[in-house]
């Protein structure tokens, strides 16, 4: 298989930009498709934060997607989406209403205002700066963007967390491209497929005082006889994007993305709790003729790919370790 420069925006019609405020530690990015993409979204967390999520099903009027937002700020951070739409409704990019053009634009978030400063969220003017600074080439990964807050391991609260941030992949099979960015902000750890290793998670010191990862699942056992898990507020999730320039329809699309969870399932354990609100949206440019079995296949692959990049490329900040330095 060919290789590409491992990005989301290897797939023609993609861009991506970041903006974020580092004294804060938030962010937003924003996936621009400006052309119009067929939308999909798998939504499995117990805990979510999303936008224009239903406009993406079945049986539903709308049938491209100009935008998609991940940005930090919990519920507050979807005020970016304002920003997104400003810039692409500039540029009479949008669903043509007779009247004006309104751009569709869905989005999700994580909480990341334990980190940093809560009071500093996303807003209309930095969705409106990720756009400006959207270009096709890769984007930065790790401390950018939706990611600069996110962390992952938190089931013995924030200060045994790992630094995690923002991720991203791609594969090429012949004129086929299918490519990936994830947002990793897990309750629990992430782990490198290849080994079944956990590369970042909750850590604890051993005798020597040498840091260790602790093992996210082994404390949940210990705590079975709890009828309410009480370690950790719902303050989680891993969200993202795939895209492909395959030809799908919304309900492809939608399958696309319910697969494209897989590669969160093998990366991440546990995936999908009610502490978690994972979502994942896929966008479709519909220039190459594909089975959605095997864009789905592969959307899973560079999801996880997109999961593991992001915590390897985060950098230590705030008193927390990251992958790289554990």
């Amino acid at each position: 298989m060919e290789q590409t420069n491992q990005a989301i925006t290897d797939v023609p019609g993609i861009k991506v930009g970041h903006a974020q405020n580092d004294d804060a530690l938030t962010g937003c990015t924003v996936i621009l498709c400006e052309k119009g993409a067929t939308g999909g979204v798998d939504q499995r967390g117990g805990a979510p934060g999303t936008r224009e999520t239903d406009l993406m099903r079945p049986m539903h009027l709308v049938d491209k997607v100009h935008a998609v937002l991940l940005a930090g700020g919990s519920a507050f951070g979807l005020d970016a989406a304002a920003g997104v739409m400003k810039f692409l409704e500039e540029r009479k990019i949008g669903f043509n209403t007779g009247v004006t053009y309104v751009p569709i634009v869905s989005g999700a978030v994580i909480f990341d205002l334990a980190l940093g400063n809560p009071n500093v969220r996303p807003d209309a003017a930095m969705g409106y700066k990720a756009c400006q600074n959207a270009t096709s080439s890769p984007p930065q990964q790790g401390n950018a963007g939706a990611g600069n807050g996110a962390t992952v391991g938190k089931i013995l609260g924030m200060e045994y967390a790992t630094k995690a941030g923002i991720g991203t992949s791609s594969k090429r099979l012949g004129n086929l491209v299918i490519g990936a960015i994830m947002v990793v902000n897990a309750f629990g750890d992430v782990i490198e497929p290849v080994t079944g290793k956990i590369i970042a998670g909750v850590w604890q010191r051993d005798a020597n005082k040498k840091r260790y990862f602790a093992d996210t699942l082994q404390i949940m056992q210990s705590m079975q006889r709890q009828t309410t898990l009480k370690f950790a507020s719902a303050a989680n999730t891993v969200i993202g994007v795939v895209a492909t320039n395959a030809r799908l329809n919304k309900e492809q699309a939608n399958k696309v993305a319910q697969m494209a969870q897989d590669g969160i399932a093998i990366t991440v354990r546990p995936a999908h709790t009610m502490l978690d609100g994972d979502t994942i949206f896929a966008l479709a440019t519909n220039r190459v003729k594909a089975d959605v079995n095997i864009v789905g296949a592969f959307a899973a692959q560079v999801v996880a790919n997109a999961i593991v990049s992001a915590v390897k490329s985060a950098r230590p900040v705030a008193g927390l370790p990251s992958a790289n330095n554990l």
